[in-house]
């Protein structure tokens, strides 16, 4: 990095620096940031062991080859009105003057210049040249300098591009020195008012006051070059200025000073290691912004996930409360047949019909007639409504869940994440595709019939497992019909051998009392059957829509819970590093 050994302290300074850029590198690829800002990152931690950059920028025709020129001592930039700097010359310490064409963008330049054994420069094409490739260069480079020397013209100091591209600067946390050049064009009095000018908004700028030469490099090339020379040329006018007084005129003495002279090793020491600290900065800022932004949006996605989860919670409440109603619809219908059953036992079970009672099938006959009646048309009426009700209301939610899904999709359709590339937002949408595909594929594939045949097959099933009758029963009405059918079976039975026990008639109100209690016992028993085989397929059925929901959306709340946790833990690496990065500064600006 410089040519003298570092002592401890810098040493511990340097490895901190290095130490920093590493772990924020291995943040950024966790981001998945994009491959220029990772190359940034690493060409500034590569710097730390390179030879002091000093970077030349400025608009085209504000005169920075001719300043560089002039700084050297010798032509080895091309000057013009026009854009001539087409590529970066990155200028060395030589024994001679070479040029070697490094890459089509670069040109490696070495000249006998001896402050350049620790010092290179580094001379960019106009920042707003008519060619974007100029400025695109220009931009890239100012990352990887030390210090910036922003050359700005006399006649035009800090145009409106100028503004915008000290502003770009200042991002990187870079030292800037501006250079006004051009200043023989001035008059005496305007100097002051230049310097105050761009001193003015140098502030504004950067934040800082920095330092500021105003020099002619024409004049300083003159001086310079005429020193050079043992026989200078003659002058047009009718007297020569001296070298003295073209030098004294360039006031470029307290620029030479300051690079030659303030920049020491100590500074420029301090300098290099806080240029890795200026990109590292800019880029945490940049990505911990990027990561904030795509925790805003988690938020939102957790918020659409809560909802969702939150609906098919109250979806599952009200289900149970409908359920428990309808329930209470099938109850009705067997309370009115055993009510109908009371009534039948009080009027047939006594002495008066002792002999209506001996004729059993006359006995079953009315019992169909007159209690049964029509219970097993309603309550197959009830099931099967019920069974609807089932489907359609799944139907529903799953068309709720695809709408709202729907709606908070189409709320960040056009949300941008930041200049960065990576799967985040690609695999987010991907995931959200694929719930709301799912979604849809629920709705699109739903047949009502289809649905309520299965269910109502289902708990035909469920109601032979009971015990009411076979499995073999052919429909839901049949399994009803042959239910009550036995029913009427044990009842006629109890009322025959109550009329042989009528013979005593202390015997009938016993008789009479035991038949009801048997009656609502057999109602009760039936009750509890068809409770039992329509809760079964009720929790069956709701335990499968509700699974079936929850794994339609499981694979998006698993991605966006896993990226919260990664996205969390990173956002707090970042700002970790920003507090030591600002410890770091103050002891290399103790330097």
């Amino acid at each position: 990095m410089l040519k003298r050994l570092l002592n401890q302290s810098e040493e511990e300074l340097l490895l901190a620096a290095r130490t920093v850029v590493q772990r924020l590198n291995l943040n950024l690829v966790r981001l998945e940031a994009t491959g220029d800002d990772q190359s940034r990152l690493e060409q500034a931690r590569q710097q730390l062991d390179e030879l002091f950059l000093l970077v030349v920028v400025g608009e085209f025709n504000a005169g920075k080859s001719a300043f560089i020129n002039a700084l050297l001592g010798q032509n080895l930039v091309e000057e013009g009105a026009l854009p001539t700097t087409t590529r970066v010359h990155r200028i060395h310490y030589g024994g001679e003057i070479s040029r070697t064409l490094q890459e089509a963008d670069m040109e490696i330049i070495t000249a006998p210049v001896d402050w350049l054994r620790e010092i290179n420069i580094v001379d960019t094409p106009g920042a707003n040249a008519v060619i974007q490739r100029h400025q695109e260069i220009t931009e890239e480079f100012v990352p990887r300098s030390d210090l910036v020397l922003f050359v700005t013209s006399a006649d035009r100091p800090f145009s409106e591009s100028e503004r915008q591209f000290l502003e770009r600067i200042r991002a990187w946390g870079k030292k800037v020195v501006i250079v006004v050049n051009k200043v023989d064009i001035l008059h005496e009095g305007d100097i002051a008012k230049v310097r105050g000018f761009v001193t003015e908004n140098a502030i504004k700028l950067l934040g800082v006051e920095p330092q500021i030469f105003l020099v002619s490099a024409k004049l300083a090339q003159r001086a310079k070059f005429a020193n050079q020379q043992a026989n200078p040329p003659l002058p047009q006018s009718t007297r020569q200025p001296t070298v003295l007084e073209l030098w004294s005129a360039s006031r470029f003495e307290p620029l030479e000073r300051y690079i030659l002279d303030t920049l020491d090793e100590q500074e420029r020491l301090r300098l290099k290691l806080l240029n890795p600290l200026g990109v590292a900065g800019r880029l945490r800022d940049k990505y911990a912004g990027i990561a904030a932004t795509r925790l805003g949006i988690l938020a939102d996605d957790f918020t659409t996930i809560d909802t969702v989860e939150i609906d098919l919670a109250a979806f599952e409440e009200d289900m149970r409360r409908d359920f428990q109603y309808r329930v209470g619809q099938i109850d009705a219908i067997l309370y009115a047949m055993a009510d109908r059953g009371i009534a039948f036992i009080d009027q047939w079970l006594r002495i008066g019909r002792v002999f209506d009672l001996a004729n059993s099938a006359k006995v079953r006959e009315a019992f169909e007639r007159e209690v049964v009646a029509d219970t097993n048309v309603l309550l197959e009426r009830q099931i099967n409504d019920l069974i609807d009700w089932m489907v359609e209301r799944e139907h529903r939610q799953w068309q709720g869940v695809m709408s709202y899904l729907n709606r908070r999709a189409d709320l960040h359709k056009d949300r941008v994440i930041g200049e960065v590339g990576g799967s985040f937002e690609s695999n987010r949408r991907a995931l959200l595709e694929v719930v709301r595909r799912d979604t849809q594929r629920a709705i699109g594939d739903f047949d009502h019939q289809t649905e309520a045949a299965k269910l109502a097959e289902s708990v035909q099933t469920a109601l032979a497992q009971t015990a009411l009758v076979e499995v073999g029963a052919l429909g839901l009405g049949a399994l009803l019909v042959a239910a009550l059918h036995t029913l009427v079976l044990d009842l006629t039975g109890l009322l025959f051998a109550g009329a042989l026990a009528a013979v005593g008639l202390y015997v009938l109100p016993n008789r009479r009392r035991k038949a009801r209690d048997e009656l609502r016992a057999k109602v009760a028993d039936l009750q509890n059957r068809l409770h039992e085989a329509l809760s079964s397929q009720f929790e069956q059925e709701m335990s499968r829509s509700q699974q079936a929901m929850q794994e339609a959306i499981q694979p998006y709340t698993r991605f966006i819970r896993n990226e919260r946790e990664k996205l969390t833990a990173i956002a707090g690496n970042l700002n970790d590093l920003e507090q030591e990065m600002r410890t770091l500064r103050a002891k290399i600006d103790a330097l």
